[in-house]
């Protein structure tokens, strides 16, 4: 009897957390494409706010590409800087401080 109350305790804790949803259509658990369909299914949203979304999203994924882009860019120089400065036998500190200088006598 006692673990009957505790079973319907505990199924009481489950459904209050939302444990079925979660598992089920939760975006955050979503890893694959089947999974983000059904969720965006459970959004019941009409045409034109799905393609406000598609659109959103399009645009946050190019701003992510862009900024990936850069971080990219800014390591491969900060490497080419690196390889100068061993090549020079100088610190790295002092390539900058080199550059710096020809960058000021350039204007």
């Amino acid at each position: 009897m006692t673990s009957d109350i505790e079973l319907q305790r505990a199924m009481a804790a489950l459904d209050e957390y939302g444990y079925d949803k979660k598992l089920s259509s939760d975006l955050e658990q979503a890893r694959n494409k089947q999974q983000m369909r059904k969720y965006l299914d459970g959004l019941d949203y009409s045409i034109r706010r799905m393609e406000l979304l598609q659109e959103t999203v399009n645009e946050w994924v190019a701003e992510k590409k862009a900024a990936h882009a850069q971080q990219e860019s800014i390591q491969t120089y900060k490497s080419k800087i690196i390889n100068l400065s061993r090549e020079l036998n100088i610190s790295y500190n002092e390539v900058l401080e080199i550059m710096a200088q020809l960058d000021s006598k350039k204007r």
